[in-house]
């Protein structure tokens, strides 16, 4: 073996820390190996360190740690064999031996000038390989090129089968067996291999290969394989799962549906996913040890014999038996093969998915179909027709080119008869219960009391619409036989369908009554439906929402309650105002807007100082709950002024209406009037304030300018009004100001019912929450990236029970959304849990 390194910077690594056994282990295999003429004292530029590792019986194994070597070594491209392809050449036997060399790779010997990239140093020396070493990257490669010189003429006449040090010889009876045995080890000795006859086995009808069991044609998983997957500790980690999906996947052709079995596994192995190893993950997890729990066998592909491809797609993914006539002239199958589409392929049209299943199953079976006719079993009846075609699509012409290098016969089945590669349908949960579920329900059918009633009923011949087969009940509806559901498992079943697209009502009954017979089905839906944490969470409230409307109580005098916000951020302008600050006053609708350069507690302060200076304080202030009006130093200012301040509902910006119906005015107004130049905004503000403060009031049927101060605004037009006409006005204007104050109220009140009415129409009664009940809360906030995520918290529980339908939450548990906040009724869902 000759080792080439892409440059010539020596690898040298200090020795390891060893204990005392360890140093003892290591010595005598040091001394073992010099003795041997495996190693040589060494005084190399190079050096590795060693490690121990400990091996199936508890010893402990000499290896070096060659990976900085390995870094910088130029690869060996000869290639290994095929599993699969060496397994495939044992179909025609009813014998095997296998022969095991002991130390394989130190049957090569190293070059001499590569002898000094392997040297190795210990807690007492440093040391060479003169012969191929464990732990080199080109070792596996040089070694196969090595055994399969020596045996290269037996190896034409197909009497050995061979995978590194692994080697196999099949044949079709025990006197063929002895000749053929014989000749290999003749081979063997001529070339000075030395066996591990611990690990050799001659003339058995049942062996151990390459981590399979083969038996008479026949193959299935190794039982120590299988027991490694079955004492798999639930994964903690996005590492563990990708160690468990290795193992498992190492058998993914005995599993029909790997690929979508295993999808919520393998989904937690994409990029920017967080780890959660929730049920469906568990649910996956679970299934993939039972299925290779239950001894899966496949038949080994024997050239010749009869093959059936047969194939199945959906949205999900697509999958595909081949199957082979035995001599039973029976059809078994010979590998299984599923995959998920990818995001481009899920826009496919069902035909194309259809076509791609065949494809792909036909690049996957290439080795087995490439010169033999088969037949291509289908429930897309299209299919043949659209080949025949002289008008094609692009993509479907590169597929039929493919199609071209096999003999083929399409054959249509509906797709009733097609449950066995139906696992990437659009409703998968069909297959999974036929495989799982099905024993379940036999053996529960047994002990539920309505089907036991049934039973007997049939037996006396009470009714007709029922039939046993096997002991086992079924419905007959439309000329279809459908499964008695017991009681025990019908909210299981139901559940299982639901959960694998968290279909509505009509699409789950559509498909249980494919399939399944669940007496009162509707109602069990809907009760499955209701208390799925998933649909609780993402789905929106329907029908009429929750919850009256509750007007605010009016007082009949001005300045006595303020609505205030912030609005922006504006274009910037010269002085870097970006908000506005607005204050509505709640009785006259009067209302001032303050250029401000940030949305701050501060900003509102001096502002409301500001309005103090002219009109004094508020009885109460009512605001959103940004961060402006929560800060402490807010808070600290309105108890200082004797001002109470009210804060409306996190997620209900109806509770200040007046100042956003007000935004909704100002931010267009400002628009149109700034359009030349939008950073010179803040000059409109003091003309759009006066227009507003000018125009009379919907609700008060006043402008809010002459409940304020008691006379009309004078604008240019009204400067030449007659001064005796002014002076008249001015002696009943305390008289008229009470009237009109009093009128104002009663107008304010006319349209507030008038409100009230319009949108309890299309409301109904809250629903009454209490201290302990657990709630989902709406999500009120969606910005960049959340569109796809809950639109619902929770769970929550409720801790305060405030009026008109307001309450405070406490969040339980670890999930998103705010640990304590208000919510209103129509915001809030019950969160229930059927167990």
């Amino acid at each position: 073996m000759n080792i080439v390194l892409q440059d010539q910077i020596p690898v040298c690594q200090r020795a390891r820390r060893l204990s005392f056994p360890e140093k003892q282990k290591v010595n005598e295999q040091i001394t073992d190996w010099l003795n041997q003429g495996i190693i040589r004292e060494s005084c190399s530029d190079c050096c590795s360190p060693l490690v121990l590792c400990k091996k199936k019986d508890g010893n402990l194994r000499l290896c070096i740690d060659y990976r900085k070597l390995n870094a910088k070594t130029v690869k060996d491209r000869h290639p290994l064999p095929l599993i699969e392809e060496v397994l495939d050449q044992l179909h025609s036997g009813k014998f095997f031996s296998t022969i095991d060399l002991k130390n394989g790779f130190f049957h090569v010997e190293m070059e001499e000038d590569s002898k000094k990239f392997t040297s190795f140093v210990t807690h007492d020396g440093q040391y060479e390989f003169n012969k191929v070493p464990f732990g080199l990257c080109n070792s596996p490669s040089i070694f196969q090129r090595f055994i399969n010189h020596v045996f290269r003429d037996l190896r034409k006449e197909g009497i050995v089968i061979i995978y590194m040090d692994d080697i196999i010889i099949p044949n079709i009876d025990q006197l063929d067996g002895l000749k053929r045995l014989s000749r290999v080890l003749q081979t063997a000795s001529e070339y000075g291999l030395e066996l591990n006859l611990k690990k050799c086995n001659f003339l058995k009808s049942k062996i151990e290969f390459l981590g399979y069991i083969i038996e008479n044609g026949k193959i299935s998983p190794s039982l120590d394989k299988t027991v490694a997957v079955q004492n798999f500790p639930e994964p903690k980690s996005v590492k563990q799962v990708q160690s468990f999906l290795g193992l498992t996947g190492y058998f993914r052709k005995f599993i029909q549906n790997y690929a979508l079995v295993a999808k919520p596994l393998s989904d937690l192995l994409r990029d920017n996913t967080e780890f959660h190893f929730g049920p469906k993950q568990k649910s996956a997890f679970q299934t993939l040890k039972q299925k290779l729990s239950e001894n899966p066998v496949l038949h080994i592909f024997k050239q010749g014999a009869k093959l059936e491809l047969h194939t199945d797609a959906s949205k999900f993914g697509y999958g595909a038996i081949l199957f082979q006539q035995s001599d039973d002239n029976k059809f078994h199958p010979i590998h299984y093969m599923s995959k998920k589409t990818s995001p481009q392929e899920e826009k496919y049209s069902s035909y194309e998915l259809e076509v791609l299943a065949i494809i792909e199953a036909l690049k996957k079976f290439r080795n087995y179909l490439v010169g033999n006719k088969f037949r291509i079993i289908t429930d897309c009846s299209a299919f043949q027709k659209t080949m025949s075609k002289t008008q094609l699509t692009p993509k479907i012409a590169r597929w039929a080119l493919f199609l071209e290098d096999f003999n083929y016969e399409i054959v249509h089945r509906p797709g009733k008869q097609m449950k066995h590669v139906d696992c990437l349908s659009r409703y998968p949960i069909m297959l999974v219960t036929h495989d799982e579920i099905t024993s379940r329900i036999v053996n529960c059918q047994q002990s539920d009391e309505y089907i036991s009633s049934m039973k007997q009923l049939l037996e006396n011949k009470q009714i007709n619409d029922f039939v046993l087969k096997n002991n086992v009940l079924y419905k007959i509806v439309n000329d279809s036989d459908l499964l008695v559901v017991p009681e025990a498992l019908q909210n299981e079943i139901i559940r299982k369908v639901h959960t694998n697209g968290h279909f509505a009502l009509a699409k789950i009954e559509q498909v249980l009554e494919q399939e399944f017979y669940i007496p009162n089905a509707r109602t069990k839906i809907e009760n499955v439906i209701a208390n799925c944490v998933e649909c609780i969470l993402y789905n929106k409230k329907h029908r009429k929402a929750e919850g009256f409307l509750n007007p605010i109580h009016k007082d009949n005098v001005p300045l006595n309650t303020y609505h205030i916000d912030f609005v922006g951020p504006l274009p910037s302008t010269n002085k870097r105002y970006q908000h506005i600050f607005t204050v509505v006053d709640a009785f006259t609708k009067f209302t001032w807007f303050y250029p401000v350069k940030s949305p701050s507690a501060q900003e509102a302060i001096d502002k409301l100082k500001l309005q103090q200076t002219i009109f004094g304080n508020p009885s109460r202030i009512l605001t959103d709950r940004g961060s402006a009006f929560t800060a402490n130093e807010f808070e600290t200012y309105c108890s200082e002024e004797g001002i109470q301040h009210l804060k409306i509902t996190t997620g209900i910006p109806r509770g200040n209406g007046q100042i956003e119906r007000m935004h909704r005015i100002l931010i267009p107004v400002l628009s149109k009037l700034s359009h030349d130049d939008p950073t010179k905004w803040f000059k409109h503000v003091p003309t759009v304030q006066r227009v507003i403060n000018s125009s009379t009031s919907r609700s008060t049927k006043y402008t809010p300018f002459e409940l304020m101060m008691g006379t009309r605004m004078k604008n240019k037009e009204d400067i030449k009004v007659n001064e005796v006409l002014h002076e008249e006005y001015l002696n009943h204007l305390m008289h008229e100001r009470d009237e009109m104050r009093n009128d104002a109220k009663k107008n304010i009140l006319k349209v507030q019912e008038e409100n009230r009415r319009n949108y309890d129409r299309k409301r109904k009664k809250a629903h009454q929450y209490k201290v302990g009940d657990f709630v989902a809360i709406q999500r009120t906030q969606f910005g960049t990236g959340l569109k796809l995520r809950p639109k619902f918290f929770g769970p929550y529980e409720v801790i305060k029970v405030k009026m008109k339908d307001r309450y405070d939450v406490k969040k339980v548990g670890q999930h998103e959304g705010p640990n304590i906040t208000s919510t209103a009724a129509d915001h809030m869902k019950m969160w229930n849990r059927i167990t």
